[in-house]
């Protein structure tokens, strides 16, 4: 039996996804060869690369609107630093409701002037700040959309006259919103698009080449755009399992169709939460994640019992982060509705027993 799989990342990917992958690693569409031991330089590959980038502009809504798709490695922890090194000429507007935006940060510091425009480190991140006013000398604000950790998402994308950049990794593909608003984002594979490996980055054209510092050619977005994403060799596995990823995106009815799917199975973990006498959310609620739900036990003490049916039930995962505690319902695109099911009966085990 398959475990219900709660993980924030690597996280669950879709079954056919998996097999077809597998398949690849085996012989790559009847080739006589894998997919891990033919050239990134072969014909086979640069479509497959194309295909990725293309699908990935088409499923923003980003065709022909002057943005670049690129597949790079280093994980979101590297756009970190290569959103400032490309971009931060004087001062840059952070939005800091994380781990991972303080991070970021820290990076951009090394290049200029940040200012923290808002924060909601005051309550360990259980919100997104609302009243807050943007500078309009800013280089770009950066934001991060959906919070693993603890839990938060955006629900709506803020207005600004200057650019905006977003590390989405932990959202991206899982809701509609208007992509054109961001003239930078960026998503570390491994949570909602494939295996880990490699970061999707898609970028406006135009806001490129401003700065005055030289770039090292590998962390210049420039050079990166120029080269299709093959200045050196790619991580050919995880594009190729992202692009499957894409496809199957877009066969399960693209965004919008996914992106309801998973309100209802959020709507569902935490109508549970709120309801049973045993839990308590951690992140404010007109905040919640669609993508990671976090709660904790009201009694610490029945965290032996919990966990106890939780395994018995083959959910795997859902252990919180350390930052939090508790637990952490991660519900990315391919997490069936059922194993949220499954949890909501082992929720209500505990309060019948307890």
């Amino acid at each position: 039996m398959k475990l219900h799989n709660f993980s924030a990342g690597p996280s669950i990917l879709p079954q056919e996804v998996m097999h077809q992958a597998a398949q690849a690693v085996k012989e790559l569409d009847n080739s006589k060869l894998s997919l891990i031991e033919i050239s990134h330089r072969s014909k086979a590959f640069i479509d497959i690369m194309d295909e990725a980038c293309e699908r990935a502009l088409k499923l923003t809504g980003l065709e022909n609107q002057g943005y670049k798709a690129l597949f790079v490695q280093g994980g979101a922890s590297l756009q970190f630093l290569m959103a400032a090194y490309n971009l931060l000429e004087h001062k840059a507007g952070y939005l800091n409701t994380g781990t991972w935006s303080d991070k970021a940060i820290k990076e951009a510091k090394l290049f200029g002037e940040v200012v923290e425009v808002s924060s909601s480190k005051d309550q360990n991140y259980n919100y997104i700040p609302k009243d807050y006013s943007i500078p309009s000398d800013l280089d770009y604000l950066h934001l991060t959309t959906n919070n693993t950790i603890f839990g938060t998402q955006y629900k709506s994308i803020p207005e600004t006259a200057v650019p905006l950049v977003a590390d989405m990794s932990s959202d991206i593909f899982s809701r509609e919103f208007d992509y054109s608003k961001f003239d930078l984002f960026y998503a570390g594979a491994q949570k909602n698009m494939g295996p880990a490996g490699t970061t999707l980055v898609i970028v406006k054209e135009s806001i490129l080449g401003k700065v005055t510092r030289t770039i090292p050619s590998m962390l210049n977005y420039q050079i990166q755009a120029s080269k299709e994403s093959m200045f050196n060799t790619p991580p050919v596995f995880a594009v190729y399992t992202s692009m499957l990823n894409m496809r199957w995106i877009e066969s399960q009815g693209g965004i919008k169709s996914l992106g309801e799917k998973n309100a209802t199975k959020a709507t569902l973990i935490y109508g549970e939460i709120d309801r049973n006498s045993q839990f308590e959310g951690f992140a404010n609620h007109e905040d919640r994640s669609d993508m990671n739900a976090t709660f904790n036990l009201k009694d610490p003490s029945l965290a032996e019992a919990f966990d106890a049916l939780c395994q018995t039930a083959g959910i795997s995962g859902l252990k919180g982060h350390r930052s939090v505690g508790g637990y952490r319902a991660s519900m990315y695109n391919a997490l069936p509705i059922d194993s949220v099911e499954v949890l909501v009966d082992c929720m209500q085990v505990l309060e019948q027993k307890y």
